[in-house]
Order: C-alpha cells, then structure tokens, then sequence
C-alpha cells in the first residue's frame, strides 16, 4: 500500500535529478537517496529520475528504488552544464517528456519550456567562504541567482540556509522554502550484505567523518587530539572520507603531530564499514566551520553514539539539545571537551539518550510530504501565470 505524503495534483509528473547516486556517496547523494525512495510512495506523484552523464549513462536504473522511472536518454554532463550556464537549451523536456515539475538537487536546474522549476540549495559555503572552495563549486551562487532571476523555486535544508538564500542571493520569501531532511539508515548490527565491513581500531577512538576539505576543519581536531592523547594512551583518533581539496592544512597538522602514530586515515569507506565504525566508536566529533544541515552527526545519534559538534551554521538548528555544542575553530575549547566527555560515562550516556530523542524530529517521510507540497505550489504557480 501507498504512504500518502501532502496532497498533490491529480497526475502530478515530477523529474528529479538523480545525478549524485552515481559514484561516490555524499550528502547530496543520501539526500537523493532518503528523498527519491520516500517520493515513490506519495499519493498522486510520478517520478522520473534523471543523470547528467555520459560515461555513466544507462547506470541510473541500477540506484532507483521502486516505483521510480528512469529517464534513459544520454545526458552529457560537459556540454549540456555548459549550454544550461548561458542559455534555455536544451530543455528538460527533451529528455524526459512533459513533466510538471523539475527539481534540481545540487544548485543546479535545468530549463524547462513548461514545468515549474525546483532546485536545492545545502548551504551557501561558496557565497560566505569562498576561500574555502574550487573553483568549480564557486560558480554555484552565479547558477542560483539565475534560476531565481527566472522563477525558480528553492528548497533548503534548514530554515540557516533558507534565511541566507533569501538574504545574499534574493530569493523571494515565498517562494524559498525549508525542508529538513530525513537520517540516512544506519544498521544497528554495523554489517550491510554485500558489503565488505572493513577494520575497526581496537581500543577507545575519536571518530571523524566526512570530505577532507578546509570546511570540515578536521584539522583543528587533529591539534585538539594532540591535547588528549598524552591523558588518554589508549585513545585513538579515526579519520574517515574521501579526500577534497585544500588538503594542505589537514596534512601539516598530522605531520606535527606527536601522536600521528595513533591516528588511522582510512579514506572513502563503504557504507557496511561506515555503519561498524559508528557503532564502535566512543565520541564522535564533527568540528565544522560551517554547515547547511549535517548527515554525520545524526548517523552517530542513531547508532547510539555520544556527539561533539559545533555551532557553526544550520548545526544548531539541526542538532538541538541531542549533541554537546562548542564553538568552531578553537583547538582548545575543543580539547577541553573532548576531555571531559572520555572521563564522563554519565554526560556520554546522556548525550545517547537526547541524541536518540533528537531523532524523532526527522524523517524521509516528512521530507517527502514537505518536498510535495512544495512541487505543489511551484506547479500552481507556473500554470496561473
């Protein structure tokens, strides 16, 4: 049977770019993931889910779940990105057929002749640190503002990026709107079949997760590390994800480090070794100088994992009372947290339990409802103007 999410327009066609399930996965990518198999099960919504790529092309079927389409026309990223950044062609409609509605899923949408037109905005790094990004991510705020100038609707995972949305790339109040988004599954046993679940340090460790770029400050965590770890001998310190760019900081801290010994750097890790390293770490901690809304604190609540975090950007919003909160980029006030979570069992055994009722604020459902009521009114919209 059907979930019945918010009520749509009888027929309601929807393409939903689908591009960040190819390849590695990151926070994009289980967002589309949460939000595409919700989606499925909303009342009255067909979705068509589409890939801009062509050495992947085909390969999009492979991640849908069911209930959703696939759109099986070749896309081009390069050419196609690169005509989308100047002019109305192609549109969409070209690939998909008549739709309703359009969403694109990271800053980028593509014209439409007819449908109404959705894109997500995570978070406005490029516009408040561009110093902190590529090149290529800095033409992001150029691409929304775009879309905006030609009607498009904006979704934001947190009310911190849609304020932001409104305020620095003028989106118009009402038709900005912000869904949060659901917890991505993390299996309490820590195994996913199919899938290899990797090592887990022995001993006690300091889990970090995510990208190794300048954003995630992971290297203010390594000299905080290095604090604690001549009080703590067993203590490690785990850094797992894939590497960014702007690794420069990040390496100069392991390479001063004195204890570099008891630091493990695994990489990308597949999400069955994802899973084992939550589910047996002692703290997590995500020192983030800024974020739109925050996966890896939430996977730690749910695998039942005391969380140290920071107060940068949407991380309040999103995490409220479920983890320990300090400020971002002071390696001693870090530290000095740090320490007295590993001496406390009472204060990590608190933090499970307001991480675990944390939770309940969250879900693909919700997600889902919200995302289709938005459809909803960006629909109306294009057809009464």
């Amino acid at each position: 049977m059907r979930r019945s999410g918010a009520p749509t327009p009888p027929g309601l066609d929807l393409a939903f770019d689908a591009t960040p399930l190819l390849g590695p996965r990151a926070g994009v990518g289980a967002f589309c993931t949460g939000a595409l198999s919700a989606l499925a099960g909303v009342d009255g919504l067909r979705v068509r889910a589409f890939a801009v790529s062509w050495r992947r092309r085909g390969r999009i079927v492979e991640h849908l779940p069911r209930g959703v389409a696939a759109v099986d026309r070749p896309m081009p990223a390069r050419p196609i990105h690169r005509a989308w950044s100047h002019t109305p062609l192609p549109p969409i409609e070209w690939f998909t057929g008549g739709v309703d509605v359009v969403h694109g899923t990271n800053f980028v949408v593509p014209p439409a002749r007819r449908a109404a037109r959705v894109l997500t905005v995570h978070d406005l790094t490029t516009v408040r640190f561009p110093e902190m990004c590529d090149e290529y991510t800095r033409t992001f705020p150029r691409l929304v503002r775009r879309a905006i100038g030609h009607g498009a609707w904006v979704h934001t995972p947190s009310s911190f990026v849609r304020d932001e949305v409104i305020d620095l790339l003028g989106a118009a109040p009402e038709r900005a709107r912000a869904v949060h988004h659901g917890v991505p599954a993390v299996d309490r046993s820590g195994a996913c079949p199919g899938e290899s679940p990797g090592p887990v340090p022995e001993g006690p460790y300091l889990l970090a997760l995510g990208t190794l770029e300048p954003r995630k400050d992971v290297a203010t965590l390594v000299r905080a590390f290095d604090q604690v770890a001549g009080h703590h001998r067993d203590l490690s310190l785990v850094v797992a994800g894939r590497e960014g760019w702007g690794m420069e900081r990040f390496e100069s801290a392991v390479a001063a480090s004195p204890w570099r010994d008891r630091l493990v750097r695994l990489g990308y890790v597949s999400q069955a070794h994802r899973s084992r390293l939550l589910h047996g770490a002692t703290l997590f901690a995500y020192p983030s100088l800024y974020e739109g809304f925050g996966f890896p604190p939430l996977e730690a609540m749910e695998a039942g994992v005391p969380v140290l975090a920071t107060t940068a950007g949407a991380l309040p919003e999103v995490i409220g009372d479920g983890a320990e909160l300090v400020v971002p980029g002071d390696a001693d006030v870090l530290a000095a947290a740090i320490d007295r979570l590993l001496v406390d069992d009472r204060a990590r055994a608190d933090l499970v339990a307001r991480g675990r009722r944390r939770l309940a604020a969250f879900s693909w459902d919700e997600c889902a409802a919200g995302l289709a009521g938005l459809y909803r009114d960006a629909s109306s919209a294009a057809v009464g103007s």
